[in-house]
């Protein structure tokens, strides 16, 4: 295979869409170094800064999602517009395969691409693929997947099981009391450790906020990532309640290795790449799917899961009430921890950059 490999990546839009194209860059780097790396994103989605910073180009498509435009007149106008700039784009830089991750970008550039004939291939993160990915996947060379059963959606001869990339510096290499030191916790006592994306997760944060006070009695410390609009209103609550020492609201975790390597228990929502984290760090989990997700896909996700009794799942709609006592009932229960982190681990898939490189390999070839 020839160094001078020329790649389009598109998607975006969360977290769980941009890691994992990042990632699938990093490891074609690593094979390939004189490879020639382009993303295609949405103009401003958080990929046009997150992808910059990781040090590779970015081009911006003018698109939304088609839940929030389908009853505006702009979406058909978008969407012609976008898929004519990812022509020309992909006529200029020419690239031997288009990959698509999931988000808003992708279904243009992976549209124009077909209609080029430039070979595609799919990273599907979920368990319940949504209907661009189904659509374009018709045509792809080939799909990457992290669950079972998306036979039932894409040709079987086509998909390949590489489980989903992860971001880099996720295993906590030093140790617990180095990370306790970060947070400004205590080492000795357990830790709980709330993700709610890249965003922050409304439902959950009420569920906390409802029950906070119950921390008071009790040695449980939390991490609590809380996103830009509730961190005011969680910090306040914190100093209220002179949990400070305690409770620990924050915007964004910069060191996801440091919190994963303190945290005994974790809530988190149930995105794919959230779900692959936590599989490799092999930690006992509370899902909380965002019920308003494509076809409600994060439940799909997380029921995968609670059924191999790798994972306990609280809806959305119940936080406030049932959130916090099966946390705290979860800290308790040992036995319980040790076999959902046995569990969970078996959905692991710690080399999936690399198998994901092998098949776009074969793809172009």
């Amino acid at each position: 295979m020839n160094d001078n490999l020329k790649i389009v990546i598109s998607g975006g839009g969360t977290g769980g869409h941009i890691f994992p194209a990042i990632a699938i860059a990093d490891a074609v780097k690593r094979r390939f170094p004189e490879a020639d790396i382009l993303f295609i994103g949405a103009k401003g989605r958080m990929e046009m800064e997150r992808v910059s910073k990781a040090g590779y180009p970015i081009k911006g498509l003018w698109i939304s999602g088609f839940t929030k435009e389908i009853k505006t007149l702009s979406l058909p106008l978008k969407l012609v517009d976008s898929f004519n700039r990812a022509i020309a784009i992909l006529r200029r830089f020419k690239p031997d395969v288009v990959i698509g991750v999931g988000g808003y970008a992708s279904g243009p550039t992976l549209m124009a691409a077909n209609f080029l004939g430039i070979p595609t291939v799919i990273q599907e993160q979920n368990s319940y693929p949504g209907k661009t990915n189904r659509n374009v996947g018709k045509k792809a060379k080939a799909i990457c997947v992290a669950y079972d059963h998306l036979d039932q959606w894409f040709p079987a001869e086509k998909i390949h099981f590489t489980g989903n990339p992860l971001r880099a510096n996720i295993v906590l290499d030093g140790s617990r009391e180095e990370a306790a030191e970060y947070f400004h916790l205590d080492p000795t006592k357990p830790v709980a450790l709330l993700v709610g994306g890249s965003q922050g997760a409304l439902g959950i944060n009420k569920g906390i906020s409802a029950q906070l006070a119950a921390f008071k009695d009790s040695d449980l410390q939390l991490i609590w990532q809380t996103g830009k609009t509730y961190i005011a209103q969680a910090q306040e609550e914190v100093n209220t309640l002179g949990l400070e020492n305690q409770v620990k609201p924050t915007v964004f975790i910069d060191r996801m290795d440091l919190a994963y390597g303190l945290a005994d228990v974790v809530i988190s929502r149930a995105g794919a790449m959230s779900i692959s984290e936590l599989a490799l760090v092999q930690k006992p989990v509370i899902f909380v799917p965002l019920p308003t997700a494509a076809e409600d896909h994060q439940t799909k996700n997380a029921q995968q899961l609670v059924d191999a009794e790798a994972a306990i799942m609280v809806r959305n709609a119940e936080t406030e009430k049932e959130l916090v006592p099966t946390l705290f009932k979860l800290k308790t229960d040992k036995a319980l921890q040790a076999k959902m982190s046995e569990n969970i681990g078996k959905f692991a898939r710690p080399n999936a950059a690399d198998d994901i490189v092998d098949v776009i390999i074969k793809a172009i070839s």
